[in-house]
């Protein structure tokens, strides 16, 4: 009589791929959790291909960063060389492609920064270059993060006047400018002086996450997500109401690392715990999940108990 479930065809797992590292390096507040080293990122998808798991959504951490995230963009710059590592390691695996500055810029932000805010238009060509280095180096999803205004009709012409018209745009269409994202800002090597609350969503704003998603696909997105996940349950509810696209959830940073520390300190069950969110967002409307749970569910299984 159960209503909802799920499966490793669901769950999405964020890899962060640093191109320097020689060995894998923990990400302090996220035990569990590594940067994977380029190097030996092929053994790392063979390995989670293995487990069953089906996608990976691919983070940079750059040596090489400038103003206005150059990197990203290069035909040779960690971008291309860790999705086409990636392809070629499991071509079965869907690779999704983030797509954003933050961690290619000296100064942290998700554009190009000038005068104390970041320029929205002028960030756009940029994205779409790194879009396009994704695609060709065989991105099967392009998965833009950034929140400027317009980006997804942006990338859309750019890779299909690239000759990637069949290539799906996963948007962070409702992304909160939210204090979850602490861990990760670590693991990726993107910490910056002040905010982002000029071009991420106000925490406290239910309507405009929905407008916002909704300008995203009229913008030709194939996919919409929001991000955070679990204080979010009531987005994804209503925009499950007022989109037939799929939706994904992200399960961030901060809330794997509010479970993985409770586990530690036996305040809970981290395994009936982790399938208890994952359950609360396929019951709110959410088709993908992304969580840094993905290789434990793969281990540990998905017939634990939920009760």
């Amino acid at each position: 009589m159960r209503e909802n479930s799920f499966s490793l065809n669901d769950i999405v797992f964020p890899l962060f791929v640093d191109e320097k590292a020689e060995q894998h390096i923990p990400i302090p507040h996220m035990p569990g959790i590594y940067r994977i080293p380029l190097r030996l990122l092929q053994n790392e998808i063979k390995s989670l291909a293995n487990l069953g798991l089906k996608a990976v959504l691919l983070f940079g951490v750059s040596n090489h960063k400038d103003e206005l995230g150059s990197d990203s963009w290069s035909s040779d710059g960690l971008v291309a060389r860790m999705v086409s590592v990636a392809k070629d390691s499991a071509p079965e695996m869907l690779i999704i492609a983030d797509c954003c500055l933050c961690e290619y810029t000296t100064h942290g932000h998700c554009g190009i920064f000038q005068k104390g805010e970041v320029d929205n238009d002028g960030t756009l060509l940029n994205l779409a270059r790194q879009a396009v280095v994704a695609a060709n180096s065989g991105a099967d999803i392009i998965a833009p993060s950034s929140m400027m205004d317009g980006q997804v009709s942006y990338l859309r012409r750019a890779l299909d006047q690239a000759g990637h018209t069949a290539t799906p745009i996963m948007s962070y269409s409702s992304k909160f400018a939210s204090s979850l994202y602490g861990p990760f800002r670590s693991a990726a090597g993107c910490g910056l002086s002040g905010d982002r609350l000029t071009y991420q969503m106000d925490p406290l704003n239910g309507r405009e996450a929905l407008r916002e998603s909704l300008a995203d696909e009229a913008e030709g997105a194939d996919i919409l997500m929001v991000k955070p996940g679990l204080p979010y349950l009531d987005v994804i509810a209503k925009l499950r109401e007022r989109t037939d696209l799929p939706i994904a959830a992200y399960q961030v940073s901060g809330e794997y690392a509010m479970i993985k520390f409770a586990s530690m300190a036996g305040a809970i069950d981290e395994h009936r715990v982790v399938r208890e969110t994952l359950g609360a967002f396929k019951r709110a409307g959410a088709d993908l999940i992304i969580s840094y749970f993905a290789k434990d569910i793969a281990q540990y299984g998905l017939n634990a108990p939920l009760s």
